[in-house]
């Protein structure tokens, strides 16, 4: 079985220059997690989760975005978390997304996927097809199309 027979085509995304308020936004209201950010040609830049904004709103030092997508650190001070999530919804999803993305191809096996799932400990990964995405699979995805014709 091969990646284009088990993934989902509608893949919830967001564009590079969206803001993290964006993303927030299409996780409220098609409960996922997470989703990939592209650019204007449907390639896959970076990914955001949930974890990555755990990450921010939990105490850290600042992340500060110039408007070339420069990221700084500055060291963070007592703030309230409240203003913490505040701030947050006007960053761009690249000052906080990992960069680094895990794909498979179009035509990877399923039994690989679910080894890059497992190894990773990931809970999605994109599918790409020349360089664009077509698809995504989830650790249900698999498990549903591995054991249908089992149960």
């Amino acid at each position: 079985m091969k990646a284009h027979e088990i993934m989902i085509r509608q893949v919830y995304k967001v564009k590079e220059y969206d803001t993290v308020r964006n993303f927030i936004e299409k996780c409220i209201e098609y409960r996922i997690s997470g989703m990939p950010v592209i650019n204007d040609r449907n390639e896959i830049v970076a990914y955001l989760s949930d974890g990555d904004i755990m990450r921010y709103i939990g105490k850290h030092d600042d992340i500060v975005v110039d408007s070339f997508f420069q990221v700084n650190v500055v060291k963070g001070d007592e703030d309230e978390y409240e203003e913490r999530t505040r701030r947050l919804l006007d960053l761009n999803v690249m000052a906080i997304a990992k960069k680094k993305v895990v794909t498979v191809n179009w035509e990877e096996d399923v039994e690989r996927i679910a080894t890059i799932l497992g190894k990773k400990q990931i809970k999605k990964v994109p599918v790409e097809r020349g360089g664009v995405l077509v698809g995504i699979i989830s650790r249900g995805d698999v498990i549903r199309h591995s054991f249908k014709s089992l149960l």
